[in-house]
């Protein structure tokens, strides 16, 4: 944990939304068997859920350093089960596993946790499945379910759940964290910070990988680059390459380690023949990794989308004369070239395009088409004054 004193330290600006965590950890009179925490993205809400698994495992109610404290963060204390997919959905089987995870009587610790960082995608049938185990759980079991909002979960499970939600923490505070626990220089800390609008996670890329700020960089030139159809199809392809180029460093040397350890656990060899039943599993295993890389990619292509609307934003902000602070601070020329040269109605119309493409690659449709039609939209429609 480094320089915190507490695992509540990095659960950043949620001093208020935490305190009934906080408050059920020290008082059991206060405790809650079943708890659903809830924040947009990059709030921290898989990390509240996890300090506070941490904090009920303490002896001193969140230390932070100690033996309980580190291996529930991590993931890897006996008591502690973390759930975070990378699938589209959470299975039946899955669920069924934790359920019967959930019944057994802690082995170490004083509760046995149950965190399910992505309780959103948990479709009705399987909630339902679980809404006995949440009902009735065994008396040292809790759950800690993590979901964007409560409409994000079924209404059967969050009608008896305990409710936190969180909010999108402040760039200064986002900053300080970056600065104090990875030893980001304070100025570049906001700069992340700003640029990734609070999201914790992203911030701490940005600042920490100067390839992720140079990505970014490119995106952004998209927005100037763009003039013709010729532009926007190149601009296009480029985008999702990037995508697929990233999704591939992020899985390929996960994807190795895990065939070889299935492997290893087949007791075959690579490239040896095996029987048909053995086969099958690692049909299996290689399904789950193409599924994880093409999630990973729309993630990365979402972001970029994310900044090109954070950028068009701040075009608004200086043509509207709003007196807010821009989310790229770095790119200030930019943006004041491009609202110089265009008008509001023409930002609105490319906030709309970016809009319904992020809507589109969360619909499945195919992400060059989604990425064509959006780049043909951010086409430039004539000088201010001009016509088309």
């Amino acid at each position: 944990m480094g320089y915190a004193v507490s695992v509540w330290d990095e659960v950043v600006g949620q001093e208020r939304q935490v305190e009934p965590l906080r408050a059920a950890v020290a008082d059991p009179v206060a405790m809650t068997h079943a708890w659903l925490i809830t924040g947009p993205p990059g709030s921290g809400r898989s990390y509240a859920a996890r300090a506070f698994a941490a904090a009920l495992q303490c002896p001193q109610g969140g230390c932070g350093t100690c033996r309980e404290c580190v291996t529930a963060l991590s993931g890897a204390h006996a008591d502690v089960t973390l759930v975070a997919t990378e699938k589209v959905t959470i299975s039946i089987q899955e669920v069924r596993d934790l359920i019967s995870q959930a019944a057994s009587s802690p082995s170490q610790g004083r509760w046995r946790v149950m965190v399910v960082e992505d309780a959103d995608r948990m479709t009705e049938r399987t909630s339902n499945v679980l809404l006995k185990s949440i009902e009735e759980p065994p008396p040292r079991t809790v759950w800690l379910l993590c979901a964007p909002s409560p409409q994000d979960v079924a209404v059967t499970i969050r009608s008896r759940c305990r409710i936190i939600g969180l909010t999108t923490p402040e760039p200064e505070d986002v900053a300080r964290l970056l600065a104090s626990r990875d030893g980001i220089e304070p100025g570049l800390a906001l700069e992340c910070a700003l640029a990734a609008q609070s999201h914790i996670g992203v911030a701490r890329r940005l600042a920490r990988d100067p390839e992720a700020r140079a990505r970014r960089d490119q995106v952004l030139a998209l927005a100037t680059e763009i003039r013709g159809v010729g532009d926007a199809i190149f601009a296009a392809a480029d985008l999702v390459e990037v995508a697929e180029a990233d999704a591939k460093a992020a899985t390929e040397e996960r994807d190795g380690a895990e065939r070889a350890e299935l492997l290893a656990m087949l007791g075959v060899e690579d490239g040896t023949r095996m029987p048909p039943a053995l086969r099958a599993q690692l049909r299996q295993l290689e399904e789950d990794q193409k599924r994880r890389a093409t999630r990973h990619k729309r993630d990365v292509l979402d972001r970029a989308i994310t900044d090109l609307m954070s950028l068009y934003r701040d075009v608004a902000v200086v043509q509207t004369g709003a007196t807010v602070r821009l989310v790229n601070v770095t790119h200030e020329g930019h943006v004041r070239d491009l609202a110089a040269r265009t008008t509001l109605a023409d930002t609105m119309r490319c906030l709309d395009a970016l809009g319904t493409a992020r809507e589109r690659l969360a619909g499945n449709v195919a992400p060059l088409l989604a990425l064509e039609a959006m780049a043909l939209d951010l086409r430039p429609h004539g000088p201010v004054g001009g016509t088309r």
